[in-house]
């Protein structure tokens, strides 16, 4: 059992990393990777509960990029989560998104929705704040029925919470995650909601950075979005990641190590990464 996209408190997963890797352990997970959203933080507590439970952990994060201006996250495993230049980046992330909070929280007061952000706050169990804090805030507060309405009101483009994500470009974040001695992979491409020109146009430009692998498998993608996304990895002779995106659970859809198997043809990411991830 392998899953290579989770999260945990120190960002917007609601599972205390211990929690988290003991929840994978139930599930019978043995290679599990915790890629929270810019943020390595969570990472000595995981290691020490997966030591207990004899589960290999990858250390890994989830990196916002921009890439034709769109925001996208690329998946970054078996990183040095003590290399200086990566934990650089991340404070300046960190610093970033506090800034993005604070606008959102003002933009929905301009709407009548007053203390956002102290509401984010009091979701959030890290200093990192994002959008899911604000949508559960959203709807503790009655002004949505469940997180996906919210987003659909409040928190996409063009919505009164919804403030854009600065962040390094596409090519700095494969550097930067290459320096820090991991690999890059394009997370859940499918949710980008691209044209299939446009998709194989970031695929193309993402191989020719050195970009490592394409997450064929997501629990954040529909069995034909998977499908799709494996033949996109073969035309690009790119190996090929699974991840359940597993936030908590309490959405359960979306359930740690509840994912097909990988297409045959796809070459699986731990199989072929010039020996920096095997299993």
């Amino acid at each position: 059992m392998i899953d290579l996209h989770t999260h945990s408190t120190a960002s917007d997963g609601t599972l205390s990393p211990t929690e988290l890797v003991q929840h994978a352990a139930s599930a019978g997970i043995r290679h599990l990777a915790l890629t929270d959203h810019d943020s390595v933080s969570g990472i000595n507590e995981a290691q020490a509960a997966a030591d207990q439970l004899g589960i290999q952990l990858i250390h890994g994060l989830e990196l916002s990029v921009t890439w034709s201006k769109r925001t996208l996250h690329i998946v970054a495993l078996n990183v040095d989560i003590h290399n200086v230049k990566l934990n650089a980046a991340l404070t300046e992330v960190l610093t970033a998104r506090q800034s993005r909070a604070q606008f959102m929280a003002e933009r929905l007061a301009q709407h009548g929705i007053e203390g956002a952000l102290e509401g984010a706050q009091r979701h959030a169990k890290s200093t990192l704040i994002g959008r899911l804090h604000f949508a559960k805030f959203l709807v503790e507060t009655g002004h949505a029925k469940d997180i996906r309405q919210v987003f659909k009101r409040f928190l996409v483009q063009g919505k009164p919470g919804y403030v854009s994500g600065q962040w390094m470009p596409l090519e700095e974040g494969v550097e930067l995650i290459h320096q820090a001695g991991g690999i890059a992979i394009i997370a859940h491409p499918a949710r980008y909601k691209l044209s299939r020109t446009k998709l194989r146009g970031l695929f193309s430009e993402f191989k020719a950075l050195g970009g490592n692998a394409i997450e064929v498998i997501s629990g954040s993608q529909s069995k034909d979005e998977n499908h799709a996304m494996a033949l996109h990895a073969l035309d690009f002779d790119l190996p090929a990641s699974q991840g359940s995106d597993f936030h908590g659970p309490e959405k359960p859809w979306v359930q740690l190590g509840h994912m097909p198997e990988m297409y045959y043809r796809c070459q699986p990411v731990w199989q072929n990464t010039e020996g920096r991830l095997t299993f």
